[in-house]
């Protein structure tokens, strides 16, 4: 059977690589798939005339704002050496790696948007507008989870093109949509296709990708998608294949929530993600019966955060939410991407099924709370933790951190190099349970109970780590 494979869009530089770009006809008409200012209707061809009319002034209006994206960074490999293969040694070698992406231009000023994916790792970083000048860049804000990264550089007074990002959540399946690029390092392409789907939440587990069929390869990633009105719609991310070349399934990440990633970026200088304090789960079709709903949907509540928006606002376990702001939620996925939308503080119509019946209440979306607040520690005395740095874990460090808000325990958040915790397999994002037999309460309690063992020579841990807890015994 042959396997298909979710592929990011980021490739490396390498050479030779040929890529026959799509052309569009010389005619230059006005874009035809226009869009009433309302975005209420949209129009086809009706003639052969117009069939044969060009996007080239909508490709002219946008390309301008979408640049190549390219990163750089050192790293050291242990690479066999003739001398000393005999010996099964391996020489430290150190080598530059470099790899390519895409980007828009989203403010006038050198704010750009592109993937996450993109610059991670990334110790140099330059942007190369569609004129070819170049410039170097830094990092505002990213955030793996969304896959979005915020960029800057200095364009030295100098007033750039840019993408309008629409927002308004107005594409339908069957739009055109053109996506912009630097596929495989041959420079930049267009590409043309219809928007296929929306709010696919199966290929992450906080997005709601829009699909299309636009070629997308490679090297696109963080590339433009845009409307026949020259509008941002989204940004391409990904694509679903066999090769990992394109194969006309596309994924982009929507407009929508490039547009609250990059005002989030630009005020708190960081993304934000807003939560209501549940953890939750899509309803399949049993558990669509068991609970009387006519057919599966929605996301059920397994859990509410304590003191948490939800808990506030009434919310209550097992309850179904079908809705939040009239968009329908059909798993936990589209409920998170939803909520992402959202500025913090933003009170929500959530819409839900409670024992067999339709109810509507009212949530305030805010960001993670710091309670309890994390009281961090750096560890003392004659011990294997000592060197540790701790902290209570609460919603607010565990989105730092990457971690299930619902986290609780005392998490291991740094570690010195030089200290006798660093002769041991302890790391950042273990959660420390127990000490010498002893449950551990707060970051002081673990002092304490340091303290009272000093000078022993065998010492006894439960530590839990990506979700399992394992007991050791250190020999001091």
């Amino acid at each position: 059977m042959k396997k298909y494979i979710l592929s990011i869009l980021g490739g490396a530089l390498v050479g030779g690589a040929v890529l026959t770009s799509f052309v569009v006809p010389n005619a230059k008409a006005a874009p035809i798939f226009s869009k009433t200012e309302k975005k209420t209707e949209k129009t086809v061809p009706k003639n052969a005339m117009q069939m044969k009319m060009s996007f080239a002034p909508v490709v002219k209006q946008t390309a301008p704002a979408v640049v190549n994206v390219y990163t750089s960074r050192k790293v050291i490999r242990r690479e066999v050496d003739p001398f000393f293969s005999f010996f099964g040694q391996g020489v430290p070698r150190e080598r530059t790696e470099r790899s390519l992406g895409s980007g828009v231009i989203v403010r006038s000023n050198g704010v750009v948007v592109t993937n996450a994916h993109v610059v991670e790792g990334a110790q140099e970083l330059r942007i190369v507008l569609s004129d070819r000048r170049e410039f170097e860049a830094t990092i505002i804000a990213e955030d793996k989870e969304t896959d979005i990264a915020i960029l800057k550089f200095d364009t030295k007074g100098e007033r750039l093109p840019v993408l309008t990002i629409d927002d308004s959540n107005s594409l339908e399946v069957g739009d055109i949509v053109l996506a912009i690029g630097n596929p495989f390092g041959v420079g930049q392409t267009v590409t043309s296709g219809i928007v296929s789907a929306l709010g696919r939440t199966q290929v992450s587990s906080l997005a709601s990708f829009i699909q299309t069929d636009a070629a997308v390869n490679p090297g696109n990633s963080g590339g433009a998608l845009v409307d026949m009105d020259g509008q941002l719609v989204g940004v391409n991310t990904a694509i679903f294949s066999r090769s990992g070349g394109s194969n006309g399934i596309g994924f982009a990440i929507p407009g929508e929530l490039v547009q609250r990633a990059v005002e989030s970026a630009l005020s708190e200088g960081k993304i934000i993600r807003p939560w209501i304090g549940a953890r939750t789960q899509g309803v399949n079709a049993v558990m669509a019966e068991a609970l009387g709903l006519d057919r599966p949907q929605g996301a059920i509540i397994d859990e509410i955060y304590p003191k948490g928006p939800a808990d506030k606002a009434g919310l209550e376990r097992k309850d179904v939410i079908l809705s939040v702001d009239g968009t329908d939620i059909f798993d936990d996925s589209g409920l998170r991407f939803k909520l992402a939308t959202f500025t913090p503080g933003h009170k929500a119509k959530v819409k839900i099924w409670r024992d067999g019946k339709h109810k509507t209440l009212h949530v305030r979306a805010d960001i993670p709370k710091e309670i309890p607040a994390r009281d961090e520690l750096v560890l003392e005395g004659t011990n294997p933790l000592s060197g540790l740095k701790i902290a209570n874990m609460s919603p607010a460090l565990a989105e730092e951190m990457d971690f299930d808000p619902f986290t609780k325990g005392i998490v291991i958040t740094a570690r010195s190099a030089r200290s006798y915790s660093a002769r041991y397999n302890f790391r950042a994002g273990d959660l420390i349970v127990s000490v010498m037999g002893e449950e551990i309460t707060g970051p002081d309690d673990l002092q304490t109970i340091l303290d009272e063992f000093e000078g022993r020579r065998t010492w006894t841990f439960s530590i839990e780590r990506n979700g399992r807890v394992t007991k050791s015994r250190i020999r001091f």
